[in-house]
């Protein structure tokens, strides 16, 4: 693999080091890999780490095939991978209901990740950045190879991937609310998460009212926004409200139809280069 990317305007004047280490989140043994073979210039030039980079330096990255092995994953159908935005270094695409977002099993050949294996096959393999439960629909972030695969999970840890999704829920919500309870496991029910504020981990959903939107009566359509990726945070965190969303098996009393949640709208600043990227999937629940 060989990666040149210019520095961004923005960026501060760092050692080759700093930036590897600091910046892109390069492993150590990746960092011992590429010092000692000099798999690293500078404006066209093999440089020390110590040596000094600023915004609009050249840097070229020279990485072996064994540096990052290569997974076995199964390849599905590259037809059913709708694009919402690519480049050499990331992809989002539009998952579809009812799919899983990754094999669970070795065998299990049709998931978004074996689509995805598909349509980038042969040059590269999609790797997970963030998962989409099966019943939820909507913008999902891939890294197209192992080097930038860090970056986008810190990104994504320090919340500067942001995620906006539709959604339709029982009952009658009228202004905007934060909720914030932490989520763990359901003792009682393996597939389940639950309200823990004692044990959980800490969960922010962020609830904003669709106002001109004409559904139902006794049901609101919604925008969540999320702040942290807890499996089932935004169904676990409406149903503790008592506005548990349409069609939910898990959380609602009574499911009906598909689970009526979308991820309507992914932004993020693109990891090398600062470019904003904004992608709506649609069409949406509405």
């Amino acid at each position: 693999m060989k990666f040149t990317i210019t520095l961004p305007l923005n960026l501060s004047e760092m050692s080759i080091q700093d930036l590897l280490e600091n910046k892109w989140f390069v492993p150590r043994k990746i960092r011992h890999f590429i010092r000692t073979r000099k798999g690293i210039l500078v404006n066209g030039e093999a440089r020390p780490f110590h040596s000094l980079v600023k915004a609009g330096d050249t840097i070229t990255i020279m990485l072996e095939t064994s540096d990052y092995p290569k997974r076995a994953i199964r390849l599905g159908n590259a037809s059913k991978i709708d694009v919402l935005y690519e480049d050499e270094h990331l992809i989002i695409v539009n998952k579809p209901y009812g799919m899983k977002t990754h094999p669970n099993q070795p065998e299990e050949q049709d998931t978004l990740l074996n689509h995805l294996a598909d349509y980038l096959a042969p040059e590269t393999q999609p790797h997970v950045v963030h998962r989409l439960d099966q019943d939820t629909s909507g913008a999902i972030l891939f890294a197209k190879n192992p080097f930038v695969l860090p970056i986008l999970g810190h990104l994504l840890e320090q919340k500067n991937i942001y995620r906006r999704y539709q959604a339709l829920v029982h009952g009658l919500l009228t202004q905007e609310r934060t909720i914030n309870q932490k989520i763990g496991r359901d003792r009682h029910d393996r597939q389940k998460r639950r309200i823990d504020n004692k044990n959980g981990k800490p969960a922010i959903t962020h609830v904003t009212v669709a106002k001109d939107i004409a559904v139902k009566s006794n049901q609101s359509a919604i925008f969540c926004q999320l702040e942290t990726g807890r499996t089932h945070q935004i169904r676990v965190h409406l149903a503790s409200i008592g506005h548990p969303l349409v069609g939910d098996p898990l959380y609602s009393k009574h499911p009906k139809g598909r689970l009526m949640l979308h991820a309507y709208e992914l932004n993020l600043d693109h990891p090398f280069t600062g470019q904003s990227i904004s992608v709506r999937a649609l069409p949406g629940l509405w």
